[in-house]
């Protein structure tokens, strides 16, 4: 392990609260926005969402290199780091949530739909009967024609 001074912890705990608190904006806007069904608002926060992510990320890795000296270090900073952690952790929460039931939503309403058109076309389709006729009331049975010329 490095040695690490305390300004650098305090200075990586005041940019890691920094970003906290934007990625919880994030968060907090596209709950919102999930709740509301407002898509647009969603896929304009994509951009922001991911530059918090990596910023974010980037600093949890010095955390984790630096985790004895940051277990040592006590200030009010800290402090307010461990709570605002734990409030982004509940808001992703929610976040998942909202984005699995938006997911799911969606996946039911093609569902729906393709249900629809499989039974509009099976409903209104014709097939050959099994002694060449032509059925349109037997959809079950469709033909298929093989030519071994080409």
């Amino acid at each position: 392990m490095e040695n690490i001074d305390t300004a650098e912890i305090a200075s990586k705990i005041e940019m890691m609260l920094s970003i906290v608190a934007s990625f919880s904006d994030v968060i907090t806007q596209e709950n919102i926005a999930l709740k509301s069904g407002d898509i647009k608002v969603v896929k304009s926060l994509y951009e922001q969402k991911i530059k918090t992510v990596a910023a974010y990320r980037s600093l949890c890795a010095f955390f984790i290199k630096n985790r004895d000296a940051v277990k040592q270090y006590q200030s009010p900073a800290k402090d307010r780091l461990q709570q605002a952690s734990a409030q982004l952790d509940e808001q992703l929460k929610q976040n998942e949530m909202l984005l699995k039931t938006r997911m799911d939503a969606g996946k039911a309403v093609m569902n729906t739909f393709i249900d629809i058109v499989k039974k509009n076309n099976a409903a209104k389709s014709t097939s050959y009967g099994a002694h060449g006729a032509y059925t349109p009331l037997d959809s079950s049975r469709n033909a298929l024609a093989f030519n071994r010329t080409m």
